[in-house]
C-alpha cells in the first residue's frame, strides 16, 4: 500500500490544486458511473472526465473553477458542521489531500476531516426538501457514495459519517456512518480502470496529431485569469 498524505496543504489553494492535478479524485469518480451507480457509463459526461484528467496530465495544467454562491454557502456549512460534530460527536482533524497508488494507478482524495485513527467525515450542505427527504428515508444519497467508498478505499480507514446539514442551518443536522462496501468498490475500481485504459488509446491519438504534418499545432502562454476559462 503507498499512501502518501499532503497534510500541510490548505484545500482550494493553487498547491492544492496541482497535488490533484491528472489524478482521478473520489469527487470526480461518480461520474464514471451511471446515476444509479450500478455500472460503468458510457456516455459525453464520462469521456470529459477521461478527457480532462488527460488534458491535465499532458499540459500539467488543472482548470480553475468558479465560486458559485451554492459553493461559498458549502464551504460555510462545512466549518458550521464540523463545529456541530465536533462538539456532539468526536473531534476532527484536518489535512489536505491523499493519494493511493496500491492498485496499479493513482486515486486521491481531499476528506472534509479525520476522526481518530480510523474515521472519516463528509460534508453535504442540502437544500430544505432535500434534506427532508434524505432524513425520511434515513439514507446516504446514492450519488455521494462513489465519493464515500473512494475515500474509504484511498485513506485505509474503517468508517466515513456522512453529515448532511441543512442549507445555512435552521433545521436537524444528519450523521450517518458508513461502512466499506466490497462490491461497490470493486465496481469503482473497475471504473478506474477503464479510465486509465481509455487515457491510454487517447493518448496515442494525442501523439499521432502531434506528429500528423497537415495540422499547426502551436505553443500557447498561460494566463492567470481563471475568469475567462470555460468550464
Amino acid at each position: 500500500m503507498s499512501l502518501k498524505i499532503y497534510k500541510d496543504l490548505e484545500q482550494g489553494t493553487d498547491e492544492w490544486f496541482q497535488a490533484r492535478c491528472g489524478v482521478l479524485t473520489a469527487s470526480l469518480i461518480g461520474k464514471l458511473l451511471t446515476k444509479t451507480c450500478s455500472a460503468i457509463a458510457k456516455n459525453d459526461t464520462a469521456e470529459r472526465v477521461i478527457l480532462d484528467i488527460l488534458g491535465q496530465r499532458v499540459n500539467g495544467i488543472g482548470d480553475e473553477s468558479f465560486q458559485t454562491f451554492a459553493m461559498q454557502r458549502g464551504h460555510e456549512d462545512e466549518m458550521e458542521a464540523k463545529i456541530l460534530y465536533s462538539k456532539h460527536v468526536a473531534p476532527v482533524s484536518e489535512i489536505g489531500f491523499m493519494t493511493n497508488d496500491k492498485w496499479g494507478f493513482t486515486l486521491g482524495y481531499s476528506p472534509d476531516g479525520l476522526v481518530g485513527e480510523d474515521g472519516l467525515i463528509e460534508c453535504k450542505s442540502r437544500l430544505s426538501g432535500l434534506q427532508m427527504q434524505t432524513i425520511c428515508s434515513q439514507n446516504v444519497p446514492i450519488e455521494y457514495m462513489p465519493q464515500i467508498q473512494t475515500g474509504l478505499m484511498v485513506s485505509g480507514r474503517r468508517w466515513l459519517d456522512f453529515i448532511s446539514f441543512p442549507a445555512l442551518g435552521g433545521g436537524k443536522m444528519m450523521v450517518k456512518r458508513v461502512y466499506s462496501d466490497p462490491k461497490f468498490q470493486a465496481l469503482l475500481l473497475d471504473a478506474a480502470a477503464h479510465l486509465e485504459a481509455k487515457i491510454k488509446s487517447y493518448q496515442a491519438e494525442y501523439e499521432a496529431a502531434l506528429h500528423n504534418p497537415d495540422l499547426r499545432l502551436i505553443d500557447t502562454e498561460r494566463r492567470e485569469n481563471p475568469e475567462e476559462i470555460m468550464v
